[in-house]
């Protein structure tokens, strides 16, 4: 195929998927070997290239084996409803058979393309919204919001972060560390056992 409607191809495929968000790929393939036809290439071609979004949905592909002089079109899902039987047909007859019969593929290929276009321009491609839960940011903040209080009310509260029992009650006294009326001793470092009654 010459650059120059190779080119004008790219162009109107691009132009596709500005606009609607629909990925349409022209192929040609010397042969269709090792499948038995061009319609069994062009759905593998199109389920391994994953055209038309992740989901495959909103594709569509015009592949052309040479060797063969066969065609084949491969369509996703949500492009049935455009691109119906009666405009692939037309489309076929008019533009992608005369050009296989005269070899002429560049022409042919191009104007198959913008015929295809035109009806695939009404596809809108809207992703799938994500299920929203009514009211759970207000959960979800509230349950922060007690979170944080509960934990500096436990930070300001050492009787009830405290190990021993005793001095959870209460019965301490002095700094905790060091010091003459800590808890502990002074350079000897062991217990002076003063702070317990």
């Amino acid at each position: 195929m010459e650059p120059e409607w190779k080119d004008r191809i790219r162009s109107v495929c691009i132009d596709l998927e500005k606009k609607s968000s629909v990925e349409m790929v022209i192929v040609t393939v010397p042969s269709i070997k090792p499948y038995p036809s061009a319609k069994h290439y062009a759905d593998a071609l199109y389920e391994k290239w994953q055209i038309g979004s992740t989901q495959q949905e909103h594709g569509l592909m015009v592949l052309v084996a040479v060797q063969e002089r066969q065609a084949a079109m491969a369509l996703g899902r949500q492009m049935f409803s455009v691109i119906t039987p009666a405009v692939r047909n037309e489309v076929s007859r008019l533009y992608l058979q005369p050009a296989i019969e005269r070899g002429h593929f560049g022409e042919g290929l191009y104007r198959t393309a913008v015929a295809l276009a035109t009806p695939a321009q009404e596809v809108r491609f809207t992703p799938p919204s994500r299920p929203r839960i009514k009211g759970l940011g207000v959960w979800i903040t509230l349950g922060t919001t007690v979170a944080i209080v509960s934990f500096f009310w436990w930070m300001s509260r050492p009787d009830l972060r405290h190990p021993y029992r005793r001095i959870q009650k209460g019965e301490y006294w002095g700094t905790g560390q060091g010091g003459f009326g800590g808890n502990w001793g002074g350079f000897g470092g062991g217990t002076s056992g003063e702070g317990y009654r």
